[in-house]
């Protein structure tokens, strides 16, 4: 059983960390400390000459994936740069304020973005009932859901995610994310039996500049794409392959 790991980066550095450490898909985004935002245009056409395929989030600010008019119009030009830079499919997804998905809007998002693959993003996680959104997903006609199975981390939605992958039945992948690690990645996997999962494999740094963190430049402290962490999940990856 072959089982794809999808790196999160939003960085030219991070690219290349999740690149060399053997990730076998990238979901490009900026801002990961807010859960991930769209991109820079600039940053797509860069990570377009990647030999893996590329994701772009689409996701014009932070907070809720509750979007008005103007977000969508943002969203659609986003759509655009991406098939611009020739990214192979989008992230998307939006909530109504209960909380369900926000079926209008993300069937206007999937259909503009045809020809693009498509990834229902963690807008799913937020849903008050998991096995309606499924079949939501399902019409939808997205490839994959990344999901926590509800949790803050999928570690503790593991049995939502079995369930939701036993639902799914192969009519869409259910893809789990969220603080998942080398050392839980394979009891994660076991119990779901997810065919790809998601993480960020990253490690802290410090900042090097006490001026610019002083002045409000940049955080103290962040977290960036640690390839060897890549290739530690890889590791562990594939000894559930055997």
């Amino acid at each position: 059983m072959t089982i794809l790991l999808e790196v999160c980066v939003d960085s030219v550095e991070g690219l290349a960390a999740a690149i060399e450490g053997g990730a076998g898909r990238i979901e490009l985004c900026s801002a990961l400390e807010l859960g991930g935002l769209t991109p820079l245009p600039s940053l797509m056409r860069i990570a377009a000459r990647a030999p893996i395929p590329v994701y772009a989030m689409i996701r014009p600010h932070a907070g809720p994936f509750i979007f008005g008019r103007t977000d969508e119009e943002a969203m659609l030009l986003d759509i655009d740069a991406v098939r611009a830079a020739g990214l192979a499919g989008v992230v998307i997804g939006a909530n109504r304020p209960d909380g369900r998905l926000d079926m209008p809007l993300i069937h206007r998002l999937k259909a503009h973005a045809s020809g693009l693959g498509s990834t229902l993003h963690r807008a799913f996680d937020l849903v008050p009932d998991a096995d309606e959104a499924l079949e939501q997903a399902v019409e939808l006609g997205c490839e994959r859901i990344l999901s926590s199975g509800c949790a803050l981390k999928a570690a503790d939605g593991i049995e939502t995610l079995k369930r939701l992958s036993a639902k799914a039945a192969g009519r869409i992948s259910i893809m789990p994310g969220s603080g998942i690690r080398p050392a839980d990645v394979g009891a994660i996997l076991q119990a779901t039996g997810a065919r790809e999962v998601h993480g960020s494999c990253s490690s802290p740094i410090e900042r090097a500049d006490p001026r610019a963190v002083a002045f409000g430049f940049e955080a103290k402290s962040a977290n960036r794409t640690d390839s060897a962490v890549v290739r530690e999940m890889c590791r562990a990856i594939a000894a559930m392959e055997r």
